[in-house]
């Protein structure tokens, strides 16, 4: 039985490509963010960012479609389907964070509803998702008729696994304004060589924060 002081120290392995989380955390840290902040990680997974985020003094609350998977023994996980009503009140929270998740789900109506309403006046939403904007994706597209991380779907498959929505930051943006929320300030979480010669040309999008217009 692991002691209290293992279970905070014990890495937990991310659910993402590698790097996802070291680079979403430098553009969150970026925004001057204050500490001890009320924060709901969604799509937890099995706890690796919620830990990072607890050890640097934060409030965390976790969820996740499979909460059996959570290995973050500090924090509760709760089982929430995030394209259906939140089990959580009004202005609960300073900070909702969605890493590579909202490419799994189709309802975002649900989803930007739901967090604008639990989310404090002045929170919040930071959204980390697939760049479709690039030029590699772009010509993988023309190509291939799919963007960059995306790929045929399995018809049969229906456990939110699969990338079933790519969104623009122009679609975002018309999410968030709908909502209640601003439009996004957003960045990359690196260059593609690739992509580079032409990167003035094309808006890009990985990382993304949207503040709670409040009531």
């Amino acid at each position: 039985m692991k002691t209290r002081r293992e279970e905070y120290n014990e890495e937990i392995r991310p659910n993402t490509m590698p790097g996802v989380h070291t680079r979403f955390l430098k553009f969150f840290n970026g925004r001057s963010e204050p500490e001890g902040m009320k924060i709901l990680d969604i799509g937890a997974g099995e706890g690796a960012l919620t830990q990072k985020l607890h050890h640097m003094g934060h409030h965390m609350q976790a969820c996740d479609f499979s909460p059996e998977a959570f290995k973050f023994n500090l924090v509760k996980c709760d089982g929430v389907n995030v394209t259906k009503p939140f089990p959580y009140a009004d202005k609960t929270f300073d900070r909702v964070i969605a890493v590579e998740v909202t490419e799994h789900i189709l309802d975002h109506e649900t989803f930007f509803s739901e967090i604008n309403r639990i989310l404090k006046s002045g929170g919040k939403l930071y959204i980390s998702t697939p760049n479709i904007l690039s030029m590699k994706s772009r010509f993988r597209f023309l190509f291939q008729g799919f963007p960059y991380g995306f790929k045929p779907l399995d018809m049969n498959q229906h456990d939110g696994t699969q990338h079933v929505a790519s969104l623009s930051l122009n679609q975002y943006n018309y999410l968030a304004l709908k909502h209640g929320f601003m439009k996004a300030e957003y960045g990359i979480d690196r260059k593609q060589s690739t992509s580079r010669w032409l990167r003035v040309l094309f808006p890009p999008l990985d990382g993304t924060c949207l503040e709670n217009k409040g009531i």
